[in-house]
């Protein structure tokens, strides 16, 4: 029997493939080796791996590769010869797509109520190769090949059908127990089965890898609900009702929230007019303040210039009556040096007025004109003689005289209220001062104005209200002035 020889060493199959054995075990000596991107191709020699190679193209002879020349040889025609080997392709690719489901239900019992539910699920999940030399040695053995769902056309072995048990195992032990640690809801599970492919997916993986194989993603498509048992009916009733309950709940919620919100929005609105109204009030009291501020600087105007004026007439009075003080002192000195003062004037005018009476005495007598001259005579006589002695007494005996049956009765002139501030004298019943604008309190017959303190008082000699002497002194000689004094009667001083 002729003996079939290869040249070329690849694969080039079902991708669906993960491990796949080449039919030829006898290669001619510098056969060429082709291993794609994502393989890995295996020497076996006497039931040992004697090589792996990886992507890329290799001329297989002993030159080259040290374990050819131990390898099996059978010689050929012209002195060539082929050695024998097996040769494993791995196939590193991701398998997807790749059908799972568990093989009977799950007892699952509803947390809330505690009611009893039949449960399953099933999906779908990617397969690769991990470790391929652990794959190799623990599943493919001396198999053709494995492949995930197919047992024929020369695969001897099914990854699914190897590993369903334990997928179903896997799932069943962990979904219901999933459920409750996630705090799931079974009639909204359809929302959640990414946390539970994450979940179980990881319980999945661990047994994978044990073989050399890993998942990147495991899906869980579908849960199998029991939709006619009784107690997933009255089941679902209580979750309408829950639901609506929430909604109800959710509305009324909503229609308070909204409420609130109209009344948050009015309020407003009505802080914004009160505020405009504020502000209006604001502006028009801001503006009454202006006017009455400028009546005021007005007003105060007006009094400092009438203020001013008054003090300007004032210092013109003060101006004038210190003239007419310094003629007066002028005068009095001048008697002075000329020997006599005021008082020898007064006494002086007083003897002039004594003998002009007594010249008259003769005129007003009765009687006849022998006696009359006679006691005319006598009495110039003893009015002479008496001259000198009475001269000091001449100014009461005028009085007296003035006051009695001898002269005409006349009033005394009332006495000229004057003004406490300026001292301007005042027309009578006066309330203001014509100078200074003062205010003048009237005053009963035994009332007057002190002096010093400007307050009404009873006429004394002291003021009731600050204590200040009432009697004006000449600041001269000290001697007591008359009420409406302007010159001292002992020494002629102004007062």
């Amino acid at each position: 029997m002729a003996l079939h020889i290869q040249d070329v060493i690849k694969y080039e199959g079902d991708n669906n493939t993960f491990v796949w054995k080449h039919e030829c075990e006898n290669f001619n000596n510098k056969s060429k080796l082709i291993v794609h991107e994502t393989q890995e191709a295996f020497f076996f020699a006497n039931g040992q791996i004697v090589e792996v190679f990886g992507a890329g193209r290799y001329e297989l002879d002993s030159e080259n590769y040290f374990f050819i020349k131990n390898l099996k040889k059978t010689f050929i025609t012209g002195g060539e010869y082929a050695f024998h080997c097996e040769v494993y392709f791995v196939n590193k690719t991701v398998q997807m797509g790749l059908k799972w489901g568990t093989d009977s239900k799950v007892r699952f019992i509803e947390p809330d109520l505690g009611i009893p539910l039949e449960i399953g699920a099933s999906g779908e999940m990617n397969l690769a190769v991990s470790d391929s030399r652990k794959l190799i040695t623990k599943l493919v053995g001396t198999t053709t090949g494995i492949a995930w769902g197919r047992e024929s056309d020369g695969f001897t072995k099914s990854l699914q059908s190897a590993f369903r048990p334990m997928i179903s195992t896997v799932v069943k032990s962990n979904l219901a127990q999933t459920i409750k640690r996630e705090q799931l809801n079974i009639l909204e599970i359809d929302e959640n089965l990414m946390t539970l492919s994450n979940s179980l997916g990881t319980y999945v993986s661990a047994g994978f890898e044990e073989y050399g194989l890993s998942v990147p993603q495991f899906y869980i498509t579908n849960i199998v609900l029991p939709e006619e048992d009784v107690n997933f009916r009255r089941l679902k009733e209580l979750q309408t009702i829950t639901l609506q309950t929430r909604m109800a709940k959710a509305e009324t919620i909503v229609r308070t929230a909204q409420a609130q919100s109209e009344a948050e929005i009015t309020a407003a609105r009505r802080q914004i007019e009160l505020e405009k109204q504020t502000t209006l009030t604001e502006t028009e009291r801001m503006a009454a303040e202006r006017e009455l501020m400028r009546s005021r600087y007005e007003a105060e105007k007006q009094r400092v210039a009438a203020q001013a004026e008054a003090d300007a007439m004032r210092m013109t009075g003060f101006a004038n009556a210190e003239v007419t003080e310094m003629q007066g002192k002028a005068v009095g000195a001048a008697m002075y040096a000329q020997g006599y003062n005021q008082r020898d004037v007064l006494q002086a005018e007083v003897q002039k007025a004594y003998a002009e009476g007594i010249g008259q005495m003769g005129a007003n007598g009765g009687g006849g004109a022998g006696s009359g001259l006679v006691g005319d005579m006598l009495g110039l006589g003893v009015g002479m003689a008496a001259m000198g002695s009475i001269a000091p007494q001449m100014s009461d005996m005028m009085k007296g005289f003035a006051a009695g049956s001898m002269a005409p009765q006349q009033s005394a002139p009332a006495a000229q209220i004057q003004c406490p501030t300026c001292g301007k004298p005042l027309p009578e019943n006066a309330k203001f001062c014509l100078e200074c604008g003062t205010k003048i309190e009237l005053l009963a017959e035994n009332e007057m104005i002190c002096p010093s303190c400007g307050k009404k008082t009873p006429k004394g000699k002291f003021c009731m209200e600050c204590g200040a002497a009432l009697a004006k002194k000449c600041p001269s000689c000290g001697a007591d002035v008359p009420e409406g004094g302007k010159f001292c009667l002992e020494c002629g001083t102004k007062i």
